[in-house]
């Protein structure tokens, strides 16, 4: 299942740190980040809620960069 997400972040180099992260989260086969047009395309794995993947998604976005936002 793909869904595209809105999202707020600064920075390029921001927005990448937040596809690195959330390529590493549990549940994402892949992760894009569109700074330009402030959006996170999400492949997710089989199986897999898409509202509790995202919420880990989140945390370790938090994570790289404190002020970043998805809304999901």
């Amino acid at each position: 299942m793909k869904k595209s997400y809105k999202i707020d972040v600064d920075c390029a180099n921001c927005a990448n740190k937040m596809e690195v992260a959330a390529n590493d989260t549990e549940g994402v086969k892949s992760a894009v980040v569109n700074f330009m047009m402030l959006k996170m395309n999400v492949e997710f794995e089989d199986g897999v809620q898409p509202k509790e993947v995202m919420a880990r998604v989140l945390e370790n976005c938090k994570k790289v960069e404190d002020d970043c936002e998805i809304f999901f």
